[in-house]
């Protein structure tokens, strides 16, 4: 489902009335505008391609897998169907590596078979939808979170072990060093149900300390 506004507005209002740092944040950040993938199948794709290298790099490798599997006649978006016209050799040809070529042909066959009902997933609870995607080689807990979050558009997600959050919570909540689950846990709980709203003001934070 998509972020709706009067969603992201309640969100905003429970935020700011329960965490003086995360109403400084938002104010700091200004407005929500994190729009849902509802392409699924190719959201999980683009996850496993884009692990452990540059987003300038994921981007240029999704490309040529969707321009590919164009070429062959197939849909106009990442399908099982076309990626499993291609091997590992095929995959690696266009940029994929070895590994992740694995994964993604794991991704495709489970999909097909119906062993992964994405079409299903909306209407499953968050830990049904995580055990689910976690059965697919190359999927862990973090990329079925951000699944959830910006794909499902659940509203009260806490990706706990993410770098940028620990790193986020640290910089606001002026803490000495990165923070263990147990404090993590314990700041993140005035944000609930809304930790996914709360979690994209504080990666954009740290976009605006960048700058």
């Amino acid at each position: 489902m998509p972020f709706y506004a009067q969603h992201i507005k309640a969100a905003r209002l429970h935020l700011q009335k329960n965490d003086p740092v995360m109403k400084r944040v938002i104010k700091l950040v200004g407005p929500f505008h994190a729009k849902t993938k509802r392409d699924r199948f190719g959201t999980l794709v683009n996850s496993i391609i884009s692990q452990q290298i540059s987003v300038a790099a994921a981007r240029t490798i999704n490309a040529r897998l969707l321009e590919a599997t164009r070429e062959l006649g197939g849909s106009p978006k990442l399908m099982p169907e076309g990626i499993l016209k291609f091997d590992i050799e095929g995959l690696r040809e266009l940029g994929v590596s070895r590994q992740k070529a694995s994964y993604v042909r794991d991704l495709a066959e489970k999909v097909r078979s119906g062993a992964v009902q994405l079409d299903a997933l909306p209407r499953q609870t968050d830990d049904v939808v995580i055990e689910t995607l976690i059965q697919v080689k190359g999927i862990g807990l973090w990329t079925a979170q951000m699944f959830l979050m910006f794909s499902l558009g659940r509203l009260d997600i806490f990706p706990y072990d993410d770098l940028g959050i620990k790193k986020a919570i640290c910089l606001h909540y002026q803490l000495g060093d990165l923070p263990e689950k147990s404090i993590m846990l314990e700041i993140a709980a005035p944000w609930r149900p809304y930790a996914t709203v709360a979690c994209w003001y504080l990666w954009q934070s740290l976009d605006l300390e960048e700058e």
